[in-house]
């Protein structure tokens, strides 16, 4: 059934709503002991000040998850390891409300024929098959009718919402032409760098040179709010009947741990076994269990003793107990020695670097101010101790071998004439002076045949960033937990 609806084309406006960044997922559910300026709660999150209940949230998710099954079909077993919707979640409650507060609305009838529509809910012959229909809300999406209906009506809202917002989004002929220029065009560089990792090699940095930095940069090595967390596990049912068996299971335990019971104990004789992370940072991973900004910002409101109501997250169901919380603070020299350290070596060698590249820029110029066709890079770099070389053929977003990404470089490219080289560039490696080698321009006839589907690509994709933008300050102007 998956592989059936993988081979089908899923309408564009699918793609706009998937288009959101994937970051890592938690649901909660439950009641009791989640803090919130010191209140109980039974509610998910805030949007604009409303109150998201968990069922809400809950539904939110599905929506998300069915999505994924659209996108990805026979795939999305081997995919889902990597992706995590709680923030998609989220981003749809968000966009849901900005819609009906612009009134926006979806009729029954375009539901109904949205769902006609949908390619993998046809036979053979192109015709919309209720068999078909009834069999992938079963198997494949897992769910009732009057649910998948009430998320299309959704995905339809978000939908005139994105036309709405984006509608007066052009691009003109010089925006099309660059943007093909960058897709197709490709270049090749001479190039002079000053690489960290080369002045790195000669730093032997004594101990008092260390402490020297070390008192003058001591802030940079404050160490965040820290966390120690105790917390048990245990693995998600797939089948309803187990789902729910589960779910009473940990909801059982959390109302042991409300009557004070001991965590560990409560643990062992649920047959779950209670792991302790140690102490990590606020801006780490959480060991064993995972990246979660949003479960982080739940424990940072939770005081020591103190656990959480049931999370869901990935493929686990978790209680946390806040076991020990470390404020913010700036250890002594001897212990982040090895840090300093690195620190120290990281800025002296950009430093030179620097020092060293733009010495070599200065004699450059000195050179093409005298004879312009005497410049030359190599030697110029040999003078000065640094790197010269050059690149194979490269497009405006490929990857240059001991270099990185091509775009910095690709761009400052564009504006040199024959013979001239640039200014310092800083990329993330070290300091480069580049000089055009060849360019291989676009084929005009070829742009001209494809200029009409390009440019629906081009004003797509521009849409879609100012949608993502837009979304961003909506998202800047909610406070969900």
């Amino acid at each position: 059934m998956l592989k059936k609806l993988r081979r089908k084309k899923t309408a564009k406006w699918i793609w706009i709503i998937l288009a959101i960044l994937i970051l890592p997922a938690f649901i909660l559910w439950g009641s009791g002991s989640m803090i919130r300026s010191r209140q109980e709660t039974t509610y998910a999150g805030q949007i604009f000040g409303r109150k998201i209940g968990f069922q809400e949230y809950q539904e939110a998710l599905n929506a998300v998850k069915s999505q994924m099954i659209m996108q990805f079909g026979d795939n999305l077993s081997e995919i889902q390891k990597y992706i995590n919707l709680e923030p998609q979640a989220w981003d749809r409650l968000i966009l849901l409300y900005e819609a009906k507060k612009k009134g926006i609305k979806v009729s029954d009838k375009e539901v109904i024929e949205a769902i006609e529509n949908y390619p993998f809910l046809k036979d053979k012959k192109g015709q919309f098959d209720n068999r078909v229909y009834a069999e992938m809300l079963r198997y494949v999406f897992r769910t009732q009718p009057r649910i998948f209906e009430e998320q299309t009506r959704q995905n339809l809202t978000l939908k005139k919402l994105f036309e709405e917002t984006t509608k007066n989004i052009k691009v003109d002929d010089r925006e099309i032409k660059e943007e093909y220029r960058k897709t197709n065009e490709e270049i090749s560089l001479y190039y002079i760098a000053g690489l960290y990792s080369d002045f790195a090699k000669s730093l032997m940095p004594s101990e008092e040179d260390l402490k020297d930095y070390f008192a003058k940069n001591s802030l940079e090595f404050k160490q965040p709010l820290s966390f120690n967390l105790q917390y048990f596990a245990l693995a998600k049912a797939l089948d309803e009947k187990d789902k729910n068996s589960t779910e009473d299971k940990m909801k059982k335990i959390f109302l042991r741990l409300n009557k004070k019971e001991e965590f560990a104990k409560v643990a062992k004789e649920s047959g779950l076994e209670a792991k302790e992370t140690g102490l990590f940072a606020q801006n780490e991973s959480i060991p064993g269990i995972g990246d979660s900004p949003q479960i982080l910002n739940l424990v940072s409101k939770l005081k020591v003793t103190e656990f959480s109501p049931p999370i869901i997250m990935d493929k686990y169901y978790y209680i946390i107990r806040l076991k020990e919380r470390k404020e913010p603070y700036t250890p002594d020299f001897q212990t982040v020695k090895d840090k300093v350290k690195e620190k120290f070596v990281q800025d002296k060698s950009k430093s030179m670097a620097k020092e060293k590249i733009e010495g070599c820029l200065k004699m450059l110029k000195e050179a093409y101010r005298i004879n312009p066709k005497a410049v030359d890079l190599n030697k110029a770099a040999e003078g000065f101790g640094l790197k010269s070389d050059l690149t194979a053929s490269f497009k405006y977003a490929g990857y240059l071998e001991g270099i990185g990404g091509s775009s910095k470089l690709w761009d400052a490219a564009q504006k040199l004439k024959e013979d001239e080289f640039s200014e310092v560039i800083d990329m993330p490696g070290g300091f480069y002076i580049i000089k055009l080698k060849s360019r291989t321009p676009i084929d005009e006839q070829k742009f001209a045949k494809e200029k009409a589907e390009f440019s629906q690509r081009v004003l797509l994709q521009k849409k879609q960033d100012y949608f993502e933008e837009f979304l961003g300050e909506l998202k800047r102007k909610v406070q969900l937990f």
